[in-house]
């Protein structure tokens, strides 16, 4: 008799241990991964879903990323343009209660307010987050303002800044006589005094040059006076260009009657900014002669002549006061202009044109995005997608027109000064003093919001329009990616209490075996007998 041996019959119980130890592998993975399967393979029927879940959880990170750092951006050019608006209120304040208190440099405390404002307006429109400058439009990797020091002085000899323009556009403005380049002469007939502005060219047509101040209008309360209002002068001969601005006058002719004492003449002048001026002259019989008046003659054709006398000073004052604050003004802009213009080569106190200045002779205050017109607005320069279908534009560019306006209107109230050695003498302080108080005015007026115009807050609103579309879109991705990450859960996740009874059951089915399998190994012939 054959008596087979438990081989073949513990073998099969072997390949059934060996399925359970791989059952109680895979169990065990799972438990410790949380996952129902390494391979999409293993994930079954639902695996090409969470392909497709596991895909768009990956792209709501990225715009999560994407808003952080734009979260960052903005919030950095915020800060900047909170600090903008602040220096702006502080210099406004400053020009509204400043006095003509000069100091040692020839300036008044608040420009020395408006002094430090503009180094760290620079600092403000330069700020960058990580390598991007954030006011430079497109060109992310450039500083778009050049240093406050080289607008202020100048890079070198030959490269002109802004101290340098508003003393060449001042000397082009006072013109040859110092007396902003209008005249008052007595005209024809003897009771009439002509007021115009001084010839630019050697030969007719006279063409209007652009410095100095510009006749605009003269009315008065004179009975029987006439009064002419701006006419261009007549040339000499034919005009055989095309139709120019020329040179203007306009008069006041007394007429027979001597004025009444109180009777008053009107003088108004356009200042190099745009501004308008008025010269009010009283007729008086009083000695000595009150201020802003003129003295009653003999008859109207003496009077006229003090009428002249008195306009010829009175034009002067008004040349050297208000017009120079004027002139500086209008050459700030002229600086700040892109490219910035400069006074002709010809000599200052007789110049007719304003030239393109070029970076070799003129710092170039901008040296962010260029051709800025043809790129479109600022905010578009630069665009990131938060969403599958949803973009936002969070550029900035420095020569924004609210931000240029205020860099540049502080820059020149911090710019200006008068010499303070003449201080003592008491006909420069007049002028001194007139022309703080008109460029205080004016700084006032210009650091002002005017409807129409863009401001500060208008660049913050934009931005805080685009920081809620972010803020509106993150929190729909948040809400999306957990409802997608349920899905892929329910996919490729596992029920831990479930996956642990199997493990249990398996354990214990398998020490079932083991047992089993180790009794068999130990029976033989004897011990079966």
């Amino acid at each position: 008799m054959t008596i087979s041996g438990v081989g073949s019959r513990t073998s099969y119980i072997g390949s059934g241990i060996t399925n359970l130890r791989d059952q109680l592998d895979a169990l065990t993975q799972q438990l410790s991964s949380g996952k129902i399967s390494n391979t999409y393979a293993g994930q079954g029927s639902g695996r090409s879903l969470a392909i497709a879940l596991r895909a768009q959880i990956s792209g709501v990170a990225a715009y999560a990323d994407t808003a952080v750092n734009l979260n960052t951006r903005i919030g950095v050019a915020n800060l900047s343009l909170q600090r903008l608006v602040a220096i702006g209120s502080d210099v406004k304040g400053a020009a509204v209660s400043a006095g003509s208190n000069f100091d040692n440099t020839g300036q008044t405390p608040g420009q020395k307010t408006a002094s430090l404002g503009f180094f760290d307006s620079v600092d403000m429109l330069n700020a960058r987050s990580g390598d991007r400058y954030l006011f430079s439009g497109r060109a992310t990797d450039t500083a778009p303002v050049a240093p406050a020091d080289q607008i202020m002085n100048g890079n070198g000899a030959l490269v002109a800044g802004l101290k340098q323009v508003i003393a060449e556009r001042k000397t082009a403005d006072l013109g040859v006589n110092a007396n902003g380049r209008v005249g008052s002469a007595v005209g024809t007939p003897v009771t009439s005094v002509v007021i115009s502005e001084e010839d630019a060219t050697p030969a007719p047509p006279a063409t209007a040059q652009p410095f100095g101040m510009k006749v605009t209008g003269v009315s008065t309360t004179i009975a029987g006076a006439t009064v002419t209002q701006p006419v261009d002068l007549p040339a000499t001969i034919p005009p055989a260009l095309p139709a120019t601005p020329v040179q203007k006058s306009m008069s006041v002719d007394l007429g027979a009657t001597n004025p009444n004492v109180g009777d008053q003449v009107k003088f108004t002048f356009t200042m190099p900014d745009g501004t308008t001026e008025d010269i009010v002259l009283t007729a008086s019989d009083q000695t000595p002669l009150p201020a802003g008046s003129f003295a009653i003659g003999a008859d109207s054709t003496a009077t006229a002549a003090n009428l002249n006398t008195t306009l010829g000073s009175a034009m002067k004052d008004l040349a050297n006061g208000p017009m120079v604050a004027a002139s500086a003004i209008e050459a700030g802009d002229n600086f700040f202009d892109q490219p910035p213009l400069r006074v002709g080569s010809t000599p200052l106190g007789s110049a007719t044109t304003l030239v393109a200045g070029t970076a070799d002779n003129t710092v170039i205050w901008y040296q962010g995005e260029q051709n800025t017109a043809a790129n479109g607005s600022a905010r578009g320069s630069a665009v990131s997608q938060i969403d599958t279908s949803i973009t936002v534009q969070y550029g900035a560019r420095a020569d924004e027109q609210a931000l240029r306006a205020q860099l540049q209107t502080v820059a020149v109230f911090a710019a200006v000064a008068v010499d303070p050695a003449q201080l003592s003498n008491a006909t420069y302080a007049k002028s001194a003093n007139a022309q703080i108080a008109a460029l205080n005015q004016r700084v006032a007026q210009n650091l002002a919001n005017i409807p129409g115009q863009q401001t500060i807050q208008d660049i913050q609103a934009d931005f805080a329009g685009a920081q809620a579309s972010i803020k509106s879109s993150t929190d729909r991705q948040v809400q999306t990616k957990a409802m997608a990450q349920t899905m892929l859960d329910s996919i490729e996740g596992i029920n831990d209490d479930e996956v642990a009874t199997k493990i249990l059951a398996l354990q214990t089915a398998l020490q079932a075996s083991y047992q089993t399998t180790s009794n068999l190994y130990q029976m033989s012939l004897v011990k079966f007998l």
